[in-house]
């Protein structure tokens, strides 16, 4: 039975706490007294209370998060009422900032704020040998040198069944006000060397993808080239990549490594969150629009890069119009995946700051929501919140790669590859703009609400047929190109069976080869923030997005 217990709830089982592995790693002689166990928050408070005091620890180190932190309160207060000689210590982003206000921290012996790679350890010490430590506890920024790397901590299970989490640094040089990384200053790299010789190990144990959790992980250009480069010279069919990048920073050196990936290898996600400079300005959001888009075109056409975008609801300055241009330009540039977040108050970012001018007013209770404010009232928000969910649902699921863009175009050809270069899971290149992307897809998503009243649990077929109805009823579109394209798209998971409803329109069509299953657009999903899960973040038990 271990003296001390890391464990915390992630937001769903394929999802590895990255953190966890951090302190594990790092408790030196204690190492051997420690274990590690990890639930997920579809599992019940009470029965994860009972399979920790099942192990009798001393110490309880809990990682609490956005998503985690209503059912880690549960579990707490379980394990106090229960066996309140039990030392619970908590960390993570959610517990490092404004710690008076939180429930959870009443309840608990002692809370470390900030990166805990190296304080943990100290604290246990502290605590086994009866030393009270106090109950709030800073830890200092430690030096990537002398941590010890967690990556031979993923067993066998981890490497087939979760994603990976790597990190090559830590920390953001930006200050945009929604982000708890504009707090993690300053940027530090991990020794490449060592770095490097870990990532040898992972591949030589058969890991495949690897998601990369750096905040800008194109900022060293050195150091971002010769991991890439790494990874190429070592590169297999099945490999995947994900890296999160500054939009706008692209030089020659990177480009050379970049487009030497095969298609569907790379995933990129940027953050534009927002194209309204004077937003940007207020908030903070430094980003040269013109390179931006100069680089996603470059992406687009010149490599096999697949490009996840976030944009950002809700915030100061921003109105619905402002917005809607944001998104109709952003869907031009051809990202495959567009995510759209609504604006959170995250405990510690300076984003409060404008909650008296712009009238903001955020939902108390996790994940911290944009509720309303003076440019855009609450019954507008809950309809780009339904908007965000229904563009998931068409335009981010992978499962209608050539119908989505009939939604905003008068008709449409099958995707040929792209004008001139190897673009990857493209909309169609031909048809007439007839709307804005924003304004159909916002008539599409309240028809749909009007239809189905929830946009979880719809079956595909179901979903397909009301697609179908809103193209060729309410937007007029020829209905044999829309059953077609449909029947493509529907093909691309593999699948052979003519839906009823489209029958009619595809006698004497036969099914088309397809490529595998395991698309990239389908195997992306995994490595994607879900359900409005933040990526910003870092904490005690943390250097993780899941």
């Amino acid at each position: 039975m271990p003296d001390i217990l890391l464990t915390t709830l992630n937001a769903k089982y394929i999802h590895a706490a990255f953190g966890l592995r951090y302190l594990l790693a790092n408790l030196g002689p204690l190492r051997a007294r420690a274990g590690l166990v990890e639930f997920d928050i579809n599992q019940r408070p009470l029965d994860i209370a009972e399979l920790l005091l099942a192990q009798n620890p001393k110490i309880i180190g809990l990682g609490v998060y956005i998503w985690n932190v209503a059912q880690a309160t549960e579990v707490v207060a379980a394990v106090k009422r229960i066996r309140p000689e039990v030392i619970v210590i908590l960390g993570g982003p959610e517990v490092s900032y404004e710690t008076e206000q939180q429930p959870i921290v009443r309840l608990a012996d002692h809370v470390i704020t900030g990166e805990a790679d190296l304080k943990f350890a100290e604290v246990c010490v502290q605590l086994l040998e009866f030393r009270a430590p106090p109950k709030i506890i800073l830890a200092e920024l430690p030096e990537f040198s002398r941590l010890a790397l967690p990556y031979d901590l993923y067993d066998e299970q981890d490497i087939a069944h979760r994603v990976i989490y790597v990190e090559a640094s830590r920390g953001c040089p930006f200050t945009c006000e929604f982000c708890l990384s504009s707090l993690d200053i300053p940027v530090r790299q991990t020794p490449l060397p060592a770095f490097l010789a870990a990532m040898q190990k992972l591949l030589d144990r058969g890991v495949q993808q690897f998601k990369f959790v750096d905040r800008t992980f194109n900022l060293n250009l050195a150091s971002s080239r010769a991991i890439l480069e790494f990874f190429l010279t070592r590169h297999r069919p099945g490999n995947f990549y994900h890296f999160e990048m500054i939009p706008d920073r692209l030089p020659t050196e990177l480009r050379e490594s970049i487009a030497k990936f095969p298609p569907g290898s790379l995933q990129f996600e940027v953050g534009v969150q927002t194209f309204n400079e004077e937003v940007g300005a207020l908030i903070k959001r430094r980003q040269n629009y013109a390179r931006l888009e100069e680089c996603f075109r470059f992406l687009r056409t010149e490599t096999g890069v697949h490009i996840h975008a976030d944009l950002i609801v809700g915030l100061p300055g921003e109105s619905v119009a402002s917005f809607a241009a944001g998104f109709d330009r952003l869907v031009a540039l051809g990202p495959q995946e567009i995510q759209i977040g609504i604006l959170k108050r995250l405990r510690g970012t300076p984003i409060g700051r404008h909650d008296a001018a712009w009238q903001m007013v955020y939902n108390p209770h996790p994940p911290y929501e944009i509720l309303q404010n003076q440019l855009i009232d609450f019954a507008t928000l809950q309809k780009l919140r339904r908007f965000a969910r229904h563009w998931d649902l068409v335009g981010n699921s992978g499962n209608f790669v050539e119908t989505t863009p009939l939604l905003w175009n008068s008709f449409g050809d099958p995707p040929s590859g792209g004008s001139g270069g190897r673009r990857s899971d493209g909309p169609p290149e031909s048809g007439t703009p007839n709307a804005s992307p924003f304004a159909n897809l916002l008539r599409w998503s309240e028809w749909l609400h009007a239809r189905a009243g929830r946009a979880d649990g719809i079956a595909l077929v179901r979903l397909m047929e009301w697609l179908f109805e809103f193209l060729t009823a309410e937007l007029k579109r020829d209905a044999q190109i829309v059953a077609e394209t449909l029947w493509r798209d529907y093909q691309r998971g593999g699948r052979r069976d003519k839906p009823s409803f489209l029958r009619e329109f595809l006698s004497g069509i036969s099914p088309t080869p397809t490529r595998n299953p395991d698309s990239s657009a389908k195997r992306q999903a995994r490595h994607l923030v879900e359900n409005g899960i933040p990526t910003e973040g870092s904490g005690m038990i943390q250097r993780v997005r899941a």
